[in-house]
């Protein structure tokens, strides 16, 4: 059985000259144009959403969604910021907006105002983690991300991997500067203890868990 397309695949596109002369002729509605920029930036939105929902078929939706979307904005686009950005902040908000219809858990108020400590170096929580972001085992720590509940997870890969500062992502969440960097420093403390527990008795936990 083949696995589902991403999204319908729109006809292979002429090439263009460059980005640009896509965007321009992609708000005039034509559209191979619209599937030059399909095809360019395809891979790195669907990689966003699954990031941030630890679900591949979650993932190929909200994809699929963000380029509808896409293709019915374009003409707002105005140039002030790369294309690339502009897209990544439209998927962004695809994928939050979907997160709410869910009911996307928040920590509890007890659990955010708990003292925060850490075994290692003491840093501004809310400082990008470059020993997490720049682990070598990739493999390990995209697994890990996936295990975290929501809220950390969108917070954690929105600040750590994305790159957004708290006041964005507090105002994006609908949430305060201090849950954000508090929820932060939460998913890191759990992604560290994920990354230290050895994969076989992370195996025999999953299994236990899953056989409650």
């Amino acid at each position: 059985m083949q696995a589902r397309p991403l999204i319908a695949q729109p006809p292979l596109a002429p090439e263009f000259s460059n980005e640009a002369e896509a965007i321009q002729q992609a708000k005039l509605g034509h559209g191979a144009a619209f599937a030059f920029l399909y095809h360019l930036h395809k891979r790195r939105v669907y990689s966003l959403c699954l990031r941030m929902t630890g679900n591949t078929a979650e993932a190929e939706d909200l994809a699929q969604e963000a380029f509808l979307q896409l293709f019915r904005k374009i003409a707002t686009f105005r140039g002030e910021s790369a294309f690339s950005t502009w897209l990544h902040r439209l998927s962004v908000n695809v994928v939050l907006m979907h997160l709410r219809r869910k009911g996307l858990p928040e920590v509890s108020l007890e659990e955010t105002m708990q003292p925060m400590q850490d075994d290692g170096p003491k840093r501004d929580i809310g400082e990008r983690d470059k020993n997490l972001v720049g682990s070598l085992d990739r493999v390990n720590l995209e697994r890990a991300i996936e295990s975290l509940p929501p809220g950390y997870r969108t917070i954690f890969v929105l600040h750590d991997m994305e790159g957004y500062e708290h006041n964005e992502i507090a105002s994006m969440m609908g949430c305060s500067i201090g849950n954000s960097k508090s929820q932060l420093h939460k998913a890191r403390m759990k992604l560290r203890d994920m990354l230290r527990e050895p994969p076989l008795e992370r195996a025999a936990r999953k299994e236990a868990e899953h056989g409650r």
